[in-house]
C-alpha cells in the first residue's frame, strides 16, 4: 500500500468536499469535512493543526456559494464602478446626466428589479469609445461614444434598458461569484502554505494571484457571453414595451452601431456580439427596426444631448 502524504490527503479531502457540496447542503459538507478531518487527525494521518486548517478551508469554500445579500451586491457594485472610473473620466455635463437619470430611473421601474439596495444611478463617461458598464446593484455607466450612436430618445432608452437588463438578471454577480470562489481558494492557498516550502508556496501564491487577475480581466475586458447579452436584449424589449417606448428602437440603435463596427476595437466590439447577430436574434422575437419617437421625447433628447 502506498503511503499517502499529509498534503496529498488535504488536497484530496478538499476536492471531495467540493464534490459533496454539489449533492448536499453546505452545512452537511462542513460536518462531513470536519468529521473526516478529526478522524484523520486521530489516526495520525494529519496533525491537529492540519485538521483545523482543512475545516477552515471547507467553510470558506461552502460560504462562497451562499447567496449574496442586497447590501453585499451594493458594495460589490460600488467597487466595480470605482474600478471602471479609474480608466474613464465622468462627463462634466449636469443637464445630460440629469436627463440620463430621468430616463433610466423611469425604465428601471418597469424592470424585473425596480428597486435595489442603493438604487439605480446613471452616469455619462467622457470617452469616444462605444461602451457601457452595468455594475451590480444598478450603477450604470455609459460612454459619450455609445450615446452618439443614438438618434432618438427611444434608442437611448434601449441602451439603458439593456444595461438595466444585466442588473435585473444578476449577470454581474455571476462573474463576481467566480471572483469570490477565487477568494475562497486563496484562503486554501494560505492554509496549504502552512505546510509548504518557500518555493512551493511561491508557486501556489502565483497560481492564485493569476486566477484572481483572470476574473478581473473577464469582468472588465471579456464581457458577458452571447447568451447573457441576448438575455439582456430580451429584458430590454420587455422594459421598453412596458414603459411606452418603441421596442424596435433597440434594433435601430444596433443598426447605427453596425455602420462603424470594427471587431478589432477594445470597446463594445471586444465585449459584445456583433450588432448584426443581436439584430438577427431580436428579429426572431418579432422585433423590427423603427426610428419612430414621440415629438416631445425627441425635443428633450436633442436638447439634452447637445453636450455630447
Amino acid at each position: 500500500m502506498k503511503t499517502i502524504s499529509r498534503m496529498h490527503w488535504a488536497g484530496t479531502g478538499i476536492a471531495a468536499a467540493a464534490l459533496l457540496w454539489a449533492a448536499t447542503g453546505c452545512e452537511t459538507v462542513n460536518q462531513i469535512t470536519g468529521a473526516v478531518a478529526d478522524a484523520a487527525a486521530g489516526a495520525g494521518v494529519i496533525t491537529k493543526d492540519q485538521a483545523e486548517s482543512t475545516k477552515r478551508v471547507g467553510t470558506a469554500v461552502t460560504k462562497t456559494f451562499q447567496d449574496i445579500t442586497p447590501e453585499q451586491e451594493y458594495y460589490i457594485g460600488r467597487t466595480v464602478a470605482a474600478t471602471v472610473l479609474t480608466g474613464y473620466q465622468p462627463k462634466d455635463a449636469k443637464a445630460l446626466n440629469e436627463y440620463l437619470n430621468t430616463v433610466g430611473q423611469t425604465l428601471a421601474q418597469f424592470s424585473g428589479r425596480p428597486e435595489t439596495f442603493g438604487g439605480y444611478h446613471f452616469l455619462t463617461l467622457d470617452s469616444d469609445e462605444i461602451n457601457a458598464f452595468a455594475a451590480p446593484g444598478g450603477l450604470i455607466l455609459v460612454t459619450r461614444g455609445l450615446l452618439k450612436c443614438c438618434q432618438t430618445e427611444d434608442e437611448l432608452a434601449s441602451v439603458l434598458a439593456h444595461e438595466i437588463g444585466h442588473v435585473e438578471k444578476l449577470h454581474g454577480l455571476r462573474a463576481i461569484r467566480t471572483g469570490r470562489l477565487n477568494s475562497a481558494l486563496t484562503i486554501l492557498a494560505v492554509e496549504a502554505g502552512k505546510n509548504l516550502a518557500g518555493e512551493q508556496l511561491a508557486e501556489v501564491t502565483k497560481a492564485f494571484d493569476e486566477s484572481i487577475n483572470d476574473i478581473t480581466g473577464t469582468l472588465m475586458n471579456s464581457g458577458y457571453s452571447r447568451k447573457l447579452e441576448y438575455e439582456a436584449d430580451a429584458a430590454a424589449i420587455e422594459i421598453l414595451k412596458k414603459a411606452g417606448y418603441e421596442a424596435g428602437a433597440l434594433v435601430a440603435m444596433l443598426e447605427n452601431m453596425a455602420k462603424g463596427w470594427d471587431s478589432s476595437r477594445h470597446d463594445f466590439a471586444a465585449t459584445h456580439p456583433p450588432p448584426t447577430d443581436r439584430i438577427a436574434q431580436l428579429q426572431k422575437l418579432g422585433i423590427a427596426s423603427t426610428t419612430a419617437s414621440a415629438n416631445s421625447r425627441q425635443q428633450r433628447f436633442l436638447a439634452a444631448t447637445k453636450a455630447l
